[in-house]
């Protein structure tokens, strides 16, 4: 049936361009952004789990960031203790050399040794990054705080989230410790019983010259082989070897664990970028566009497009025929 009221198959090519305009907006927007899923209303579950993810390894990038800071702290420390370590072989060199020596030669073994405990606690003091140093330290009271590196940024299955952090204990591997009342001095700066070379809380001066008294203690930062013109005797240098050896034995220790902290730290954040890698891979699959396949949806909605116009075109045109019944 003709109509000039209803054009139906107007109507019907009408859809179906604007089915097609849909599809082609919808593409194109594809297109430009190169994502599938770049908005809630594309597809919500996408969308939803995409924007946690990528908030996720926005702070996995500061972890990164924190893991790079970390190690720099401990490479610190560890240069100092390095360092320290061939300061403090050098003093039990002039320790053994002093073995036996005149008072006059042992007095200015003094000044060579006095010269390296001050090269000691340069490299402590020194060996600060970021406002922190392992090595040289203030303790009001208590033992030194802990050194925390954050290493990871977690998400449970509840969405909770967490921190977790790599810990260098501060109290184990310092050299000197300069506050009022902590619970133990540092390494270079504690008391030593002369005769094992064990650390203790109650400190004894030698009597220089003299034979060695029991309970008699020494710190590698003060000890001495000649005070006022007084040396001390060869019994009191066997003393201070082994004092020194025994703090020696101490830095190697604290020396190993920074550079467990270090490969610890440097394991993490290579684990760190390739989980970030991952979520990156994973976000992609859920919301990116497959530009191959859009490109060729696009050039099949543009031919969709043109046709649809014309059999508008042509739906339009039909009721021009209907004027041919009423001509004469």
């Amino acid at each position: 049936m003709s109509s000039i009221m209803t054009n139906s198959a107007a109507l019907t090519a009408l859809q179906s361009l604007n089915a097609t305009q849909n599809n082609l907006s919808t593409t194109q927007a594809r297109i430009s952004t190169g994502y599938r899923v770049s908005q809630a209303s594309d597809n919500a579950a996408y969308w939803s789990i995409a924007t946690t993810m990528r908030s996720d390894n926005q702070a996995m990038s500061t972890v990164s960031d924190s893991l790079g800071l970390g190690a720099s702290k401990v490479d610190t420390a560890y240069t100092g203790m390095n360092s320290a370590i061939t300061t403090i072989n050098a003093i039990q060199q002039k320790l053994t050399g002093s073995y036996g020596q005149t008072d006059a030669a042992k007095e200015k073994t003094q000044v060579e040794i006095a010269a390296l405990q001050a090269q000691l606690k340069g490299y402590a003091d020194s060996a600060t990054f970021s406002g922190t140093n392992m090595l040289s330290v203030s303790t009001a009271s208590g033992t030194a705080a802990d050194v925390k590196v954050v290493s990871a940024f977690n998400r449970s299955s509840t969405g909770a989230v967490s921190l977790s952090t790599i810990d260098i204990n501060v109290e184990s591997i310092k050299l000197y410790d300069a506050g009022a009342a902590p619970t133990a001095k540092g390494i270079l700066d504690t008391a030593r019983l002369g005769t094992t070379g064990a650390a203790t809380t109650t400190a004894q001066a030698p009597t220089l010259g003299a034979a060695p008294a029991a309970g008699d203690t020494y710190s590698v930062a003060t000890l001495s082989i000649s005070t006022g013109g007084t040396a001390a005797s060869d019994a009191q240098i066997s003393q201070m070897m082994t004092v020194v050896d025994a703090a020696l034995k101490d830095m190697t220790t604290a020396a190993t664990k920074l550079g467990a902290a270090k490969s610890s730290i440097d394991l993490q954040k290579t684990f760190t970028q390739s989980l970030m890698d991952s979520i990156d891979r994973g976000v992609g699959q859920l919301v990116d566009a497959d530009m191959n396949k859009e490109s060729t949806r696009l050039q099949a909605l543009q031919v969709q497009q043109q046709l649809g116009v014309q059999a508008l075109s042509i739906a339009n045109g039909s009721s021009q025929s209907i004027l041919s019944l009423f001509r004469g």
